[in-house]
């Protein structure tokens, strides 16, 4: 390709976009618009070229607080010395429709800064060692005054921590102090904590799986923290000493406990890899929706999304990997993902959603993380852009997107079964009748060619697969989507997910007694009372999961604007 360069001229250079993500700028660092600059072209930012004396900075966490949002990232670095700030650093920037940009065009942050105007430590008092603001949350104290609360990891380095600290945001002196220290030797794990009520308890989710009541006095104790564990009273983990809650048929048990030790995915994996947990007891398994391969990811973000009427989540993979899934309830079934970023042999760590820049109702989404050649195979570094964030944006209407979903059978009265998904569970607040997660299919919405529907039959107890084009007349609305029987591995449809190793034949059964239907993808079930139709009536993704894990009575608490 070819482009002279006229003086006074333009020229428009097309590309094919692979990601489904779209990339749109760098965040921090020097010279985001130095070229810009240069040209005399107006920029969206009032510091385009230095802000805080920022080179490089590590990992974002951001929430709103007092009607603005506040950032805070991890190390940074300056532009006299190569080592600058391990305190942890900060800024403010302005909402969208207040005063601050919308973030299709940029962030425009106002960093807090020391007496030379660079980005000052936000933990300045907090021992030896690196500062890391793990989480931010931010409540309203006993007299109804909205505080800043961080939770602040104190470590030497990637080999762990030796201090956990609960910090307050001092307003008048911009920096967090600490309330509590905990003695907690592990290693760091960065997180976007969401909120959630279950009945009249209010709490903020640290993690889908470890969560605390919103209150000064739960927020500070480390006993109030609940976790949801696999780990027999006193839930503590030991290793492959650990012990995990079995009932005497062996089958595992989950449940919240406070004051347990949270399951990441690193103990999760040590307990399978010790042969004390199958694969598929884990509380999360995430598995690629095209090759059916399981996701190894531990770190990003879960939010409630109104438009897709589900919790997203925004999580890494491999290096430089970001994977979309979606889940619910916040504890999931969090099964099928679909990548959405991929940067080749750079590294991309620590993505996050930031549901307070959401537009169009959910439908686009905004998510950053940290661009860098560590703990990659890259030969070399971006100039300007290596150890920094970078904003994307990604569309949830894209068809790519369309994700199955679990459907559930329900006990209905006098021993019949139904299946239903979310959005119908809901409406019949059905939630305490489910029975098991027989299969995935895609939801209603969600149509797109080489889809097959599944309607429900007049008595609505019963589920029959009919064409669209089917005359009959006391069908009732479409239950999900399917791939056609015809369509597997070996079949004719191109995309990539309807070839995929997940998906399974969905067989009719049909019980002798009363002519009952129901359906299975167990091509034979122990049940001398049922006959199974020759022909699979089409093909579902399965469910690789041993346990139904829900969290069912969670509801989102919506924050934006407040």
């Amino acid at each position: 390709m070819k482009l002279t360069v006229k003086p006074g001229g333009s020229a428009t250079i097309k590309l094919n976009r692979i990601n489904i993500a779209e990339r749109l700028y760098r965040i921090t660092g020097e010279g985001i618009y130095h070229d810009s600059v240069l040209l005399g072209q107006r920029t969206p930012l009032k510091r385009p070229l230095l802000n805080g004396q920022v080179l490089g900075q590590d990992t974002v966490i951001a929430t709103l607080y007092r009607g603005r949002i506040y950032w805070c990232w991890g190390d940074t670095e300056k532009p006299s010395y190569p080592f600058g700030n391990f305190g942890a650093s900060g800024a403010t920037s302005e909402l969208p429709g207040r005063g601050g940009l919308d973030p299709s065009l940029g962030v425009d942050l106002t960093y807090f800064v020391d007496q030379t105007g660079f980005s000052k430590p936000m933990c300045p008092n907090f021992g030896p060692g690196l500062q890391w603001i793990e989480s931010l949350i931010a409540f309203r104290d006993e007299r109804g005054v909205e505080r800043l609360l961080a939770r602040v990891a104190s470590a030497d380095g990637l080999k762990g921590t030796h201090d956990w600290h609960v910090a307050m945001f001092n307003d008048e002196k911009q920096i967090f102090e600490s309330l509590v220290r905990w003695d907690i030797r592990d290693m760091h794990d960065v997180t976007t904590p969401f909120s959630a009520r279950v009945g009249t308890n209010h709490y903020f989710y640290v993690y889908p799986n470890y969560r605390v009541k919103a209150d000064l006095h739960s927020l500070t104790n480390r006993a109030a923290y609940e976790a949801f564990t696999c780990l027999a009273p006193p839930a503590r983990y030991e290793g492959s000493a650990s012990k995990l809650n079995r009932t005497p048929e062996g089958q595992l048990r989950y449940e919240w406990r406070a004051g347990a030790d949270r399951m990441d995915g690193p103990r999760m994996r040590e307990l399978t890899k010790a042969g004390l947990l199958k694969p598929e007891e884990g509380w999360r398994q995430l598995y690629d929706i095209e090759t059916g391969r399981p996701i190894h990811t531990d770190r990003g973000s879960v939010c409630w999304n109104a438009y897709r009427r589900r919790w997203i989540m925004i999580t890494g993979g491999l290096p430089g990997e970001v994977w979309f899934a979606e889940a619910d309830t916040p504890l999931g079934p969090w099964v099928y993902g679909r990548r959405v970023v991929s940067h080749d042999h750079y590294n991309f760590y620590n993505p996050t959603q930031h549901p307070f820049f959401d537009q169009e109702g959910g439908r686009a989404i905004y998510f950053e993380g940290t661009y860098t050649a560590s703990f990659s195979g890259a030969k070399e570094k971006t100039p300007r852009y290596d150890y920094n964030q970078i904003m994307y944006r990604l569309r949830l209407d894209d068809p790519r997107l369309a994700l199955p979903a679990p459907v559930y059978t329900l006990r209905q009265p006098g021993g019949a079964t139904r299946i239903m998904m979310r959005d119908q569970i809901e409406v019949s607040d059905a939630w305490e009748r489910i029975e098991s997660l027989a299969f995935f299919a895609m939801p209603p919405e969600r149509r797109r060619e080489g889809l097959i529907p599944l309607y429900g039959n007049a008595d609505n107890i019963a589920t029959a697969l009919r064409d669209e084009s089917d005359p009959q007349r006391n069908r009732k609305g479409v239950l999900s989507l399917a791939v056609p029987a015809g369509t597997g591995q070996s079949g004719t449809n191109r995309a990539k997910e309807f070839n995929s190793p997940a998906l399974v034949p969905l067989y009719a059964y049909r019980h002798a007694s009363d002519g009952t239907q129901f359906y299975a993808v167990d091509p034979d079930i122990a049940d001398s009372g049922a006959t199974r139709l020759a022909e699979p009536v089409c093909r579902v993704w399965r469910n690789p999961m041993a346990l139904l894990i829900l969290d069912s009575m969670a509801r989102p608490v919506l924050t934006r604007g407040k």
